[in-house]
């Protein structure tokens, strides 16, 4: 019984998607889903033209609210209506507009419509698509026309389960066309495609900068709190010694309180004769410099008189050869 159940509602569903995708021919339809709430069942339309949904003031909003209600039984149902992001890659959306347009122009310009809409899908960014029209077009047989631009798997998991593909007919005077079209979107990844990125480099050196970041903020953690608990011991030291000091001063101040005047007399005249000793020892201390400043100009004026001596001495000598040579010079000259 429960299966049966299971069975009902999905053939709901799927009889409420036709009815909707029937009655919404042209208007960019792609899809539907059923939510249920506890208010009622909520139906949201995904759409490229929201507004030809809605309608004047919401008319085929509420024409398709009684139909639900009447028709499928559903109690309180809410129409919402979603608009699509990237409508070239939807592929219900792709189908119906080939059918639009076809049963707008005809079935002689199939060629230009697959080739433009081929071009569209291939715009907004799909890896490959295919577009396959088969039908009478303009000719007494039928034949198809195979539509294909970039990179499409035809076999695999990807063209079973990630390609995405619909089936649509177009009803035209000259009999029906069938329109199959199959998108690769490019959200998917192939097995077989091989990237050689230059962002590895960026990532180690990212990841080590951030461990970087992590050791710094750990050694600067550490910094600061072994400065804080250098601080705090200085401000205990400091404290305590602080403390230490108050109290001797204290204790001095009291026992001078304590005492009679003249021991603050006392106390005076041994500063004072401190500070004569003081001036006293510098008065000796430059007399010291004095003497030793007269030694040394007495030095030097002795040291200046010996030289001039000598060299007076010097040249007596000199004086006194050279008058004998000359002496001896005439007395020679004599005898001759």
């Amino acid at each position: 019984m429960i299966e049966r159940q299971f069975v009902s509602q999905k053939v709901k569903e799927y009889q409420i998607q036709e009815y909707i995708k029937s009655k919404l021919i042209g208007a960019g339809y792609s899809h539907t889903e059923i939510q249920r709430t506890p208010l009622g069942e909520k139906i949201i339309i995904y759409t490229a033209r929201p507004g030809l949904v809605v309608g004047r003031k919401g008319e085929n909003i509420k024409k398709l609210t009684t139909v639900l209600h009447r028709r499928f039984k559903i109690e309180n149902p809410q129409i919402e209506i979603g608009e699509l992001d990237n409508p070239m890659l939807d592929v219900n959306y792709v189908v119906d507009k080939i059918s639009s347009t076809l049963l707008r122009f005809g079935s002689k310009r199939f060629k230009s419509i697959g080739y433009k809409t081929l071009q569209e899908i291939i715009d907004s960014g799909a890896l490959g698509a295919e577009i396959v029209i088969s039908g009478k077009v303009p000719s007494s047989r039928a034949r198809s026309w195979r539509f294909k631009a970039g990179l499409l798997k035809k076999s695999g998991n990807i063209s079973q389960n990630k390609i995405k593909k619909c089936v649509g007919t177009a009803n035209l005077k000259s009999g029906v066309i069938g329109i199959k079209v199959s998108i690769m979107t490019p959200d998917i990844i192939l097995p077989d495609r091989i990237l050689i990125l230059d962002k590895e480099t960026k990532v180690l050196v990212e990841k080590k900068e951030i461990d970087s970041e992590n050791v710094d903020e750990n050694k600067v953690k550490e910094t600061m709190k072994t400065k804080t608990i250098k601080s705090e011991n200085v401000d205990e030291n400091k404290v305590k010694e602080t403390m230490k000091t108050k109290t001797i001063k204290s204790e001095n101040v009291d026992e001078n309180k304590d005492l009679p005047e003249a021991f603050y007399e006392k106390d005076s005249s041994k500063s004072n004769e401190k500070t004569e000793k003081k001036d006293h020892k510098e008065t000796t201390e430059e007399k010291e410099e004095k003497k030793v400043r007269r030694k040394r100009t007495t030095l030097k004026k002795n040291t200046t008189e010996k030289v001039s001596e000598e060299n007076a001495d010097k040249n007596e000598k000199k004086d006194l050869e050279k008058m004998n040579d000359s002496e001896l010079s005439g007395e020679q000259n004599e005898k001759v």
